[in-house]
């Protein structure tokens, strides 16, 4: 159940994320709206998701995979660039993420 809800946590983390870019600063009303939701859920599912994952592992997957999650949205949806550099970041992070888990499994 754990990774379920932090599956959840990451879902409305991006989402969060991505509205923010479409808020212009916080000056257009929905999107704002649509960032502090999307971050009230993400933290909420976080904190149920820390009740049976420890905190190094579920922090880690959450920020890593949020992290890998917005540069693929920014690369697919936003006309950024994908550079070899920025490629091999996302790839750390995700070994990284795995290394943890791996090493972290009781």
């Amino acid at each position: 159940m754990g990774y379920l809800l932090l599956a959840g946590a990451i879902a409305a983390e991006v989402a969060g994320t991505t509205a923010m870019k479409y808020s212009d600063g916080f000056s257009r009303l929905g999107p704002s709206l649509l960032t502090a939701l999307g971050y009230l859920i993400s933290f909420t599912l976080l904190a149920q998701t820390l009740r049976t994952l420890s905190v190094g592992t579920a922090y880690a997957i959450w920020s890593g995979a949020g992290t890998a999650a917005i540069a693929a949205i920014g690369v697919a949806f936003m006309g950024e660039g994908m550079t070899l550099t920025k490629a091999a970041g996302i790839a750390l992070i995700i070994i990284g993420v795995v290394v943890l888990n791996v090493g972290g499994a009781h």
